[in-house]
């Protein structure tokens, strides 16, 4: 089994958000915060039926019910690092990123509604 994700410190991750509302991020403070927000989603929905996918970063399963052990899951939420981190941050609702095709998501419980925002910043 895949080691969990471990959030990280707070200081860094406000450091990588002000970057990014900056427009000046790099590709180290998008790896950041999508390792650090899929980690808080991992506490946060605990489970392996779900495999969110942020590539090329990080993926994880989440979610209870039929865990997932081998080939492709039966159920995927993938999105692009830039739309990862505004849902976990509220600044993006899941229904305007299904809406708009950034955030692909097949299968039974992929609604992360539930789960999201994962920070108020």
């Amino acid at each position: 089994m895949p080691a969990r994700l471990r959030p990280a410190d707070p200081a860094l991750v406000a450091e990588a958000l002000a970057r990014v509302e900056a427009g000046t991020a790099e590709r180290a403070d998008l790896r950041l915060l999508t390792k650090h927000y899929l980690a808080l989603l991992e506490t946060r929905a605990p489970g392996r039926s779900v495999e969110v996918r942020v590539p090329p970063y990080a993926a994880v399963q989440v979610i209870e019910g039929v865990r997932h052990t081998r080939g492709t899951p039966p159920a995927v939420v993938e999105t692009d690092a830039a739309t990862w981190i505004e849902l976990a941050t509220g600044r993006l609702g899941w229904d305007a990123a299904l809406d708009g095709a950034r955030v692909q998501a097949s299968g039974e419980r992929t609604d992360l509604t539930p789960y999201l925002p994962l920070s108020a910043s």
